[in-house]
């Protein structure tokens, strides 16, 4: 039986390490992971998604995914299937960031993108 917690936990920390070239900030730190799933068979989902539809280096990301996800899993006997659903719905906006994405990039870039993002009035922060 897969200890679904313990696949998940690693699976977060083994994406913490793919960064999106574009934007130097992992991949779960910015919010393109929409869900990792395990089930009773040791089959496990992962949706993800992209900052932008046509990502010109969606193959190259995608690759990267693939070989954190397969050396994350490879000592676990009981993985059977690994899938990788990208999805872009809900699309990606910086509200899908984590608290420690948002302090990364305004250390990079020198502001907030979450506030830059809601003076334009296309999202309102609670």
């Amino acid at each position: 039986m897969v200890d679904r917690n313990a696949v998940i936990n690693r699976l977060k920390e083994a994406l913490k390490n793919v960064y999106d070239p574009e934007i130097p900030i992992n991949i779960w730190d910015l919010g393109l992971i929409y869900g990792i799933d395990v089930d009773d068979f040791g089959n496990v989902r992962i949706k993800m998604t992209l900052t932008a539809p046509g990502c010109p280096i969606v193959s190259f990301l995608l690759h990267q995914v693939q070989e954190a996800v397969y050396g994350a899993l490879a000592d676990i006997k009981d993985i059977n299937e690994v899938n990788i659903d990208l999805v872009f719905d809900p699309p990606w906006d910086p509200t899908k960031m984590t608290e420690e994405g948002r302090k990364r990039f305004k250390e990079l870039f020198g502001y907030d993108i979450l506030e830059s993002y809601s003076k334009r009035g296309v999202f309102k922060q609670t």
